[in-house]
């Protein structure tokens, strides 16, 4: 990079940033756990598979969540994957200080965390590594179990608004 390329190059500020990253689609998922016989959740669009071999994805959780801690501690994890009628689960989800699990129902995956029900896949998983990542943590998963119900199509998330896809 020249000189005059490296001038231009500018520090983007947060709105920007969450801006233009609000552009890239995602989906939605619900990351939970059971931490001293307590089931936890939390929303999370930051997901992505990493590995085939060993299968491993990764989830990105804020140093400010109150719940990441307690899946921190439980050590394993189940990813809900969302479909497009569960926006509602997932502001339920969102909120600070919700009785989450008194409105959903759900069942024990391979290792003990919340198979929230009717969900459109879940992965089940144990934590296998944790990177600092700015204001976040990386999380990536070893994958213990999986499974699909796929009945409805995803809930997407795209600047700043759910929504689906078109013929789903």
């Amino acid at each position: 990079m020249t000189e005059a390329e490296q001038q231009r190059v500018i520090t983007p500020d947060a709105a920007s940033f969450r801006e233009t990253l609000g552009h890239f689609v995602t989906g939605v998922t619900i990351i939970t756990a059971i931490d001293d016989g307590e089931p936890v959740g939390m929303a999370a669009n930051s997901f992505t598979s990493v590995s085939l071999d060993p299968p491993l994805i990764l989830f990105c959780a804020a140093h400010s969540s109150s719940t990441w801690p307690r899946i921190r501690q439980a050590r394993s994890f189940t990813v809900n994957i969302l479909d497009e009628r569960q926006e509602d689960l997932c502001r339920l989800f969102a909120q600070k200080g919700a009785d989450r699990f008194g409105q959903v129902g759900w069942r024990p995956g391979a290792a003990g965390s919340p198979v929230l029900e009717d969900v459109h896949a879940y992965i089940d998983c144990e934590i296998w590594a944790e990177y600092e990542g700015g204001d976040h943590v990386i999380v990536v998963g070893r994958v213990l179990d999986l499974g699909l119900s796929a009945e409805a199509g995803p809930l997407l998330f795209y600047r700043g608004t759910y929504g689906r896809l078109l013929g789903s």
